[in-house]
């Protein structure tokens, strides 16, 4: 097949061209070739701007037999996309987001049908929501033949991070330093390696299963916060963390931009059920790293960038406030061990 995709050097993005490159698929990807990371070998490079319209169209033209898109957030690019490849793509994969879903969950384990109402992510899962209503409206009016993808918390080269830097929490741990965790650290939570994800969406590309449908796909293993932390300062090679349990709504109240990492995402236990996509992708798959082997690999990468990393100043300087607040309370000064 004659696969387009959109964005191709991130996070997931990277493993899906991998799978499909395995798959045979001829692969090319857009994008302005600014990022630094190599393509995975076999894959051709389009340089282009979204913004350059023309240029856009023309590449459009050319046919295709499905064109994955990592890089729209807003209905403005939505129709862009509408523009340009209806009519000339057999499907058009738009890369949504698991935080599309009801936060907190009603009910869990998180399915397709599952509510879709972010009221904390307005700038981003709320947008992610009307492409999403756009596109299944064109797909209905048989003009574009569409798939949604939600990825969750999918990895390559980062850490996990909660409500900062992903980077800057691994500073602090290599560095001795406490970390916080939202809540009693004990919220249920899936790290997807980007070759497992990849492995189940190259399936849906040209699969007439996926067409008009929408797919989370995530691991079916869950930890709690507070084991995710822990196994990636094993990972990193840096001291058992001291780990400092804050509330997200105390959290949101120091910085009301955490917010949306938090309440709109990280505070629940999230858990998905995979059934659907298992079944489009023939049944059999499933994700082959486990949390260590997740971790320990992007903990590589990780390490590398400390190298030449520097913390967020006044970023750190508010968590040492904060845990240095939150662990004064109800107990003496002279009993607070941690800064």
């Amino acid at each position: 097949m004659k696969i387009l995709y959109i964005g191709g050097t991130g996070e997931v993005s990277y493993g899906c061209i991998q799978a499909g490159l395995k798959l045979g698929h001829q692969t090319s990807v857009y994008n302005r070739g600014t990022s630094g990371v190599p393509l995975p070998k076999g894959a051709a490079h389009i340089q282009g701007d979204l913004a350059d319209e023309s240029k856009y169209q023309s590449v459009a033209g050319q046919k295709w037999d499905a064109v994955c898109q990592f890089r729209s957030f807003c209905l403005d690019q939505c129709e862009r996309d509408i523009r340009a490849f209806a009519g000339n793509v057999g499907q058009f994969v738009f890369i949504s987001t698991a935080m599309v879903y009801q936060r907190p969950p009603a009910k869990l384990p998180i399915t397709e049908s599952s509510a879709r109402d972010n009221p904390y992510s307005p700038e981003y899962a709320q947008k992610k929501i009307a492409i999403e209503d756009r596109l299944m409206e064109l797909h209905r009016s048989g003009k574009m033949p569409v798939t949604v993808v939600r990825p969750s918390h999918t990895i390559r080269t980062r850490l996990p991070g909660n409500f900062i830097n992903d980077d800057d929490i691994a500073w602090r741990m290599l560095h001795g330093k406490p970390v916080i965790v939202h809540g009693d650290g004990s919220s249920l939570w899936a790290l997807t390696r980007t070759e497992d994800f990849g492995r189940a969406f190259a399936k849906l590309l040209g699969n007439p299963k996926a067409l008009g449908e929408a797919f989370h796909i995530t691991t079916d293993e869950v930890h709690p916060w507070d084991a995710i932390y822990r196994e990636m300062a094993a990972a990193l090679g840096a001291p058992e963390p001291k780990l400092v349990h804050v509330a997200s709504d105390t959290l949101v109240r120091y910085e009301p931009k955490w917010a949306g990492a938090l309440l709109g995402d990280k505070t629940w236990s999230c858990v998905f059920d995979n059934t659907k996509v298992r079944q489009a992708a023939g049944g059999r798959w499933k994700c082959r790293h486990d949390l260590r082997e997740t971790l320990a690999m992007s903990a590589k990468h990780a390490l590398q960038r400390q190298k030449n990393f520097s913390p967020d100043a006044e970023m750190q300087t508010l968590v040492d406030r904060i845990i240095e607040e939150q662990s004064r309370l109800g107990v003496g000064a002279a009993e607070v061990p941690l800064i």
